[in-house]
């Protein structure tokens, strides 16, 4: 999707706390989100306070300045600050920053600053650590309380680890600033990641100091699946440091240099885009809703539980995504219908373009519709709107044939008026110049879909005088009178059989435009499923493979009990990918007996297809 995007001039900030500590979001910062209908790549950095987190996130933004630096030991950033740049490498996305406030910071209380940082992870497709640490559990303990303010089920157990966590925790990025270490074990020279890897392994030991010391390595491993690392040298000497926002690169260390920009490219290049559970790709505005409903938990004193996040979110977008389908609709109508069109076709050919992108819009935009209930209201709200179309197209249709009809049969009008066919040979001369005037209607283009009707109720209303003229004509005999009665019924006849064809026109291509409704609706439907289960099944493996990974690096930590433990986690999600990989015939065949049931009501034209359609959709997995 390319979709809206903005480019901010500098950051805002996002989450606040307001007088009473309560987290809150700013209004204005989702003003900004809401207009970003772009997918987003989401960046976040917590850790200690000081350690340089903010430069790294201007460098991402390509700019000196923009998220405070600071050179106090008071912490320049206060709650979530957020940047919204066009991503430098996908021109389709737009790259959010998250800048939050620094662990240990003098001025906050650990409740106050611990809020932000569970908000913060769960906003963002990557998240990085930073810290002049070569080791990272103090700065990071923070990880371990992640789960006493995250939880993913409402009936979850506190403290219950899950491999849930993996489907809405982010990638992991520890950056390590001040590093003089060399990267080598043993000897052997390795790369930062397997520095950070070896810097997670566990303590097999089992007193109160090692398990402190394995409880925040333990958190990071199962929550957080992919994992990097980056180190940095000193960025410059003592005094330069004080004004790093005046420094260019050429005043920096060469290597420090270097190093940033390794990190950046590793963002720019390798970063996902932010999404939800089953792979629901996030956009700027969803982004909004999503923070808004984890603050809201966490002011409600409860914690955030991450499914109930996504129903609630579900509802909102998928009540948004119909209002954006039916504006799209009614816009794109409004753009290229003139009225009357010639043809119902006309209309129809219309309707099915801006239709067929109205549906696309909302099935782009929604996700987790149970049971296919807003895609059933969108279904009604568009054809709604083409039934009031297709009355003004009516109506249209109507005034241009009285205006043309007014126009062309004025001369006989007042002829009738003067009693110009009132004399002997005047019944004749009325019907030439009736014949001549209709098959002047006729030739004229622009007339509309009521054409035909709109010539016989007026033609309907001169019969009373046609007879009257033919009475008053003492040029024919009886016998000519009686034919010319005759042939006038005959046309009365014809004229009543061209308008009931013409509206049969009308109302066979309305049932064609209510079957293609229903089946441009099943179609794309089945596409998301489709497409539903493609991201599912990617999402058990991924997590899969993560889980088999833990374990197996569990057995050559020697951690055969924890090893042991998780398996039933893997299996629990062998079993799930399993069944995703197994969807029969009859649950595409339930929910289009759904759609096609309901639509039913407000689409009685529809002829439900189901059989053939699931045969095409299977055919397309298998």
């Amino acid at each position: 999707m390319t979709g809206q995007t903005v480019s901010m001039k500098e950051p805002v900030c996002l989450i606040e706390n307001d007088s009473d500590g309560k987290l809150r979001v700013v209004r204005s910062a989702l003003g900004i989100l809401n207009q970003i209908d772009q997918h987003v790549v989401v960046v976040s950095v917590v850790g200690l306070y000081r350690t340089g987190k903010s430069y790294l996130m201007n460098k991402l933004a390509g700019e000196k300045k923009g998220f405070a630096l600071g050179a106090t030991i008071q912490s320049k950033t206060k709650g979530i600050w957020m940047w919204c740049v066009p991503h430098p490498e996908k021109r389709d996305h737009t790259l959010v920053l998250l800048d939050t406030e620094g662990l240990g910071d003098v001025e906050k209380s650990k409740n106050q600053s611990l809020l932000f940082e569970p908000t913060s992870s769960l906003l963002c497709s990557v998240g990085y650590l930073g810290s002049f640490r070569p080791q990272p559990p103090h700065p990071y303990s923070y990880v371990t309380e992640l789960t006493e303010h995250i939880k993913v089920k409402s009936n979850q157990r506190a403290g219950e680890e899950s491999s849930e966590y993996l489907r809405y925790f982010p990638s992991f990025v520890w950056t390590v600033r001040d590093f003089t270490l060399t990267l080598e074990v043993d000897g052997r020279p390795i790369t930062a990641n397997e520095y950070l890897e070896n810097a997670l392994k566990l303590r097999t030991g089992h007193s109160k100091k090692d398990q402190a010391y394995n409880l925040p390595r333990s958190c990071l491993r199962n929550y957080f699946s992919p994992r990097w690392c980056f180190v940095f040298e000193r960025p410059a000497s003592g005094d330069k440091m004080r004004r790093m926002e005046e420094l260019t690169d050429a005043d920096l260390e060469p290597a420090f240099v270097e190093q940033a920009k390794e990190f950046c490219d590793h963002v720019f290049n390798d970063a996902k885009t932010k999404t939800l559970k089953q792979g629901l790709k996030v956009t700027g505005r969803l982004l909004g809703n999503l923070a808004e409903t984890y603050v809201s938990a966490i002011r409600s004193g409860q914690i955030p539980c991450l499914d109930n996040a996504v129903l609630a979110l579900a509802q909102i977008e998928n009540s948004g995504a119909i209002e954006r389908a039916r504006a799209h609709y009614q816009k794109g109508m409004a753009d290229w219908v003139a009225y009357p069109t010639e043809t119902q076709e006309e209309l129809s050919e219309v309707h099915a373009v801006m239709e067929k992108e109205a549906v696309a819009i909302f099935i782009n935009n929604s996700f987790k519709d149970e049971d296919q209930k807003y895609q059933l209201e969108l279904m009604k709200v568009v054809q709604e709107e083409y039934e009031k179309i297709c009355e003004r197209n009516y109506k249209e249709s109507q005034k241009v044939c009285e205006s043309k009809i007014q126009c062309i049969f004025a001369p006989l009008e007042e002829k009738i008026r003067d009693g110009s066919y009132m004399t002997p040979g005047g019944y004749k001369e009325y019907c030439n110049d009736l014949k001549l005037a209709t098959s002047e209607y006729r030739s004229e283009g622009g007339r509309g879909v009521k054409a035909e009707e709109v010539l016989k109720e007026y033609l309907g209303r001169k019969a009373s005088i046609g007879e009257a003229i033919l009475s008053a004509d003492q040029s024919l005999t009886e016998a000519e009178q009686r034919a010319e009665a005759e042939q006038a019924k005959r046309e009365a006849s014809e004229r009543e059989n061209r308008a009931m064809e013409e509206q049969l026109v009308v109302q066979e291509r309305l049932r064609a435009d209510q079957q293609r409704t229903y089946e441009e609706n099943v179609n794309q439907l089945m596409e998301r499923m489709e497409r539903d289960s493609r991201n599912a099944i990617a999402e058990h493996d991924r997590v899969l493979q993560a889980r088999l990974k833990e374990q197996n690096d569990l057995h050559r930590q020697g951690f055969d009990d924890r090893a042991h433990q998780m398996q039933r986690e893997i299996d629990a999600l062998k079993g799930a990918k399993a069944q995703e990989e197994e969807k029969n015939p009859s649950f595409m065949s339930t929910a289009l007996d759904t759609v096609g049931t309901a639509a039913a009501l407000f689409l009685p034209g529809i002829i439900p297809k189901v059989g053939g359609m699931v045969v095409k959709w299977l055919s397309k997995l298998f």
